[in-house]
């Protein structure tokens, strides 16, 4: 199920999560750390029906490049592309301790606001999404109920 792919692929990019005990943000953020996670980029394919958005599969973006605390690529071609669906990884506290990033960061709905997409998906932990759409008239919507099928 897509579900259990999204925590699957959550899994292996954060396997090294609790590897952080001699790091800190500061050192990650300027990339003089050891790399112990990668953030990843899927395209999520599906469709809508009246007033719903219905996501069918998750594909890997093609051109993936896959950093520390970013992540680009690209769904260019993916038929039936409704949106993205990305992970982000535990950050390194000054004592070394595991943070997560809860949520869609301020620039991940920055950048989905200024993308066709109809709608942006993190996982910060295996039972953990937000997620944002469009409204029709291009509006960000953050955020929004989620039910799984």
């Amino acid at each position: 199920d897509l579900r259990g792919l999204m925590s699957a692929l959550w899994v292996e990019n954060n396997r090294h999560w609790d590897e952080l005990a001699d790091q800190n943000t500061l050192t990650q953020l300027l990339g003089t750390g050891k790399p112990t996670q990668r953030e990843y980029l899927g395209c999520l394919v599906g469709d809508v029906a009246g007033d719903t958005l219905f996501v069918r599969r998750l594909v890997h973006a093609e051109n993936l490049k896959q950093l520390q605390f970013a992540v680009a690529g690209d769904c260019d071609g993916v038929e039936r592309l409704v949106g993205t669906f990305h992970t982000h990884p535990y950050r390194a506290d000054a004592a070394g301790r595991a943070v997560k990033e809860r949520g869609l960061s301020a620039m991940d709905l920055k950048t989905f606001a200024a993308a066709p997409d109809m709608v942006t998906m993190v996982m910060w932990d295996l039972d953990s999404l937000d997620i944002a759409t469009k409204a029709g008239d291009g509006s960000v919507r953050h955020p929004v109920p989620l039910a799984v099928r």
